[in-house]
């Protein structure tokens, strides 16, 4: 059989979003559910530079029982041509119930103490950028005090 290829990851793009106090509903069926609002920020990359639009963004996110936190997150960016895109991720974030426990209470804990990756998908219209539409994406997150700063990378 013929050898597949390696994949490469490309830097796409770093968004550092802003986020306002989570809204808690407690425990539900799926999990302790939490709703985190993306309040604003910006996405800086080789190929664009955009704008988080506070347009309803957030992470509709499951804090399971040990901490870890599944996230579901959605946002539009508008890249400073007026390209929209809109961004969904999945993933999870995860690591030692102490270093959990510190991202808890609001500390700033270096990403280097816990996991946090999401896969990325991207939609847009802008003829420039609808190479986007058809990548496969990750991502590399660090939860900050004010907000969540995500590394994207087009899986090559």
């Amino acid at each position: 059989m013929t050898a597949l290829p390696a994949p490469k990851l490309r830097h796409i793009y770093r968004v550092d979003a802003e986020l306002d106090a989570p809204i808690d509903l407690g425990d539900t069926p799926q999990g302790h559910r939490r709703i985190i609002p993306w309040t604003g920020g910006r996405a800086e990359g080789p190929d664009f530079h955009a704008e988080l639009l506070a347009t309803g963004g957030a992470d509709w996110q499951i804090v399971r029982p040990s901490g870890s936190s599944v996230a579901d997150i959605r946002y539009t960016l508008k890249t400073d041509r007026g390209a929209l895109l809109y961004v969904q991720s999945h993933g999870v974030r995860h690591g030692k119930p102490d270093v959990l426990a510190r991202l808890a209470a609001g500390e700033d804990v270096d990403p280097s103490e816990y996991t946090f990756r999401t896969t990325v998908s991207i939609e847009t219209a802008a003829p420039e950028l609808a190479w986007l539409n058809d990548g496969v994406f990750i991502a590399v997150g660090a939860r900050r005090r004010s907000g969540v700063s995500y590394d994207v990378y087009l899986v090559e």
